[in-house]
């Protein structure tokens, strides 16, 4: 009978669920071990970041900054001072990068237990600016969250404006220039830094955290255990999308959906990537548009055209150009409305993309429940990022593409004898159609993974927390997910602690243990 079907299934998943945890349940302290260091070493690096702004406020003043090194100033050595300016930028966009990781994987852990406290954790993985807990006040609630995300902008704008050039004027005739950093962007950067790491720590504080994995089976494991998640029968052949339909037997499929059907944020996180590529193209055709209408009075230029056409802007580039109004502190406040303004999409934009990447590390370690080796429940928490390209490209893609937009909105913060002079903002058109070609590169691809269905009859969950839960009737440090049982009238199909047989694409599947059911698709 039906009625009596149900509780052998759900004592199944218990008990395999108390053996799993008498042994070998693992709450990966290990992945919080990493994740302090991490808050750590932001922390560390952001309050010298402070102290540094600090001192040179206090000894050069607001417009002043602090030389580094000095050159010559000829041809070859100003090249080589723009390309070490470059690198410079480049290699502070990396440190931020592995800072505002390290404080957002503390902050997201932190953020998918107080979802699951209030019952409405459904993924794995969330967008964790986007995605609020309940509370004005809570660490974790849309107030922070959103401090957050000013927070994050700020972090990459300051980095575009900390390092500059400085003329020094001596008495002799050669004059030299050097790099050199200002004050105030430092010091905002490492406040922002700083912050990030504080508003995480207050949301770790502030609810318990169930395991520190971030592996979708140590997190169900968990919540199964802790009575928050129940497994539901006739369900061993229901993938994430079929979560509307009436759970019942079901034949294997040939294939999967899709990661653009089986999470609905991940259609929208993929329409915003494509509204940046738009948005780029018309940023740079804006500006191509005010060049020919005023180059003959204000711009006077180069075109653009092949022999102009450069990665990094250098010789007789095509710009436009604006200045900035004001003195002192109500100069640096209008640059970084204007940096904020316009590089925070490509700054939520790009922390958006995180969501397709992670929902696809899930599926790809769940299908290694069908391969040769199994499912290992424990694993190094590092080896799932820099085992997956997906994780890498994006890592890689972060730093790199805020490095494009500072070669194509570029602040020639121009100092001389310490002080900086004229403040503008230059808009490059070829830097700005390179940024536009990465943008485009980096769309298809997580489009196309967004968009690619996983092949094979098991069921896929991108990370889904019921249908792991479903589908997952026997725990154990190395599972193998296949056919179990024949039984009439239905099979079963489900995991365990050795290799199963691949299940029959010609069979009925519901549950261990099932009689009958009405629906069956």
């Amino acid at each position: 009978m039906p009625a009596s079907s149900k509780p052998t299934e759900k004592n199944l998943h218990s008990s395999s669920l108390l053996a799993y945890d008498a042994l070998f349940y693992d709450r990966s302290l290990t992945s919080r071990r990493y994740a302090l260091v991490g808050v750590a070493c932001s922390s560390i690096f952001s309050c010298l970041c402070i102290i540094a702004g600090i001192v040179i406020l206090a000894n050069h003043g607001v417009l002043g900054v602090a030389v580094v090194s000095m050159t010559s100033d000829n041809v070859v050595n100003m090249s080589l001072l723009y390309l070490e300016s470059d690198m410079v930028v480049l290699i502070l966009n990396l440190i931020v990068t592995l800072c505002t990781e390290s404080t957002g994987f503390v902050h997201g852990i932190s953020l998918r237990s107080a979802l699951a406290s209030e019952s409405r954790l459904r993924f794995n993985t969330n967008l964790r600016l986007l995605t609020a807990a309940r509370g004005w006040y809570n660490p974790n609630g849309t107030l922070l969250n959103g401090v957050s995300a000013v927070l994050l902008i700020i972090s990459y704008a300051s980095v575009s404006l900390v390092v500059c050039l400085d003329q020094q004027m001596p008495r002799s005739p050669i004059p030299a220039e050097g790099l050199a950093i200002a004050g105030l962007p430092l010091l905002f950067l490492g406040v922002a830094l700083l912050l990030q790491g504080v508003i995480a720590l207050l949301g770790m504080r502030a609810v318990k955290i169930l395991t520190w994995s971030s592996s979708p089976f140590d997190l169900t494991a968990s919540l199964v255990h802790h009575t928050q998640l129940t497994p539901v029968t006739f369900r061993c052949m229901r993938c994430v999308s079929d979560l509307d339909m009436d759970g019942g037997p079901a034949k294997p499929s040939e294939t999967q959906p899709s990661a653009w059907q089986a999470h609905p944020s991940i259609r929208k996180v993929v329409i915003s990537l494509w509204g940046l590529v738009a948005a780029c193209a018309g940023w740079a055709a804006l500006v191509m548009y005010i060049w020919h209408k005023y180059n003959s009075t204000t711009f006077t230029t180069a075109p653009l055209i092949t022999q102009t056409w450069t990665f990094v802007p250098h010789g007789q580039p095509n710009y436009i150009w604006y200045s900035i109004p004001g003195a002192n502190l109500q100069v640096w406040i209008l640059l970084f409305v204007n940096m904020a303004v316009v590089q925070g999409p490509l700054t939520l934009g790009l922390h958006c993309a995180e969501l397709i990447a992670n929902v696809s590390r899930d599926e790809r370690q769940w299908r290694c429940a069908t391969g040769r080796k199994g499912l290992r429940m424990t694993t190094n928490p590092l080896k799932p990022v820099f085992t997956n390209l997906i994780c890498l490209v994006l890592f890689i893609a972060k730093p790199f593409l805020h490095w494009m937009f500072g070669l194509a909105f570029v602040i020639p913060n121009f100092a001389s004898d310490g002080i900086l002079g004229m403040v503008a903002i230059v808009m490059y058109t070829a830097q700005i159609w390179n940024l536009c070609i990465a943008l485009f590169i980096f769309a298809c691809f997580f489009t196309f993974v967004a968009l690619r269905r996983p092949r094979g009859p098991q069921p896929a969950t991108y990370g889904h927390l019921q249908t792991l839960a479903n589908l997952v009737d026997e725990w154990s440090p190395v599972m193998w997910w296949g056919h179990k049982n024949d039984e009439i009238p239905y099979c079963h199909a489900g995991t365990s602690d050795h290799p199963l047989p691949d299940v029959k694409m010609d069979c009925i599947y519901a549950g261990s243990g099932v009689g009958s059911h009405p629906s069956i698709s």
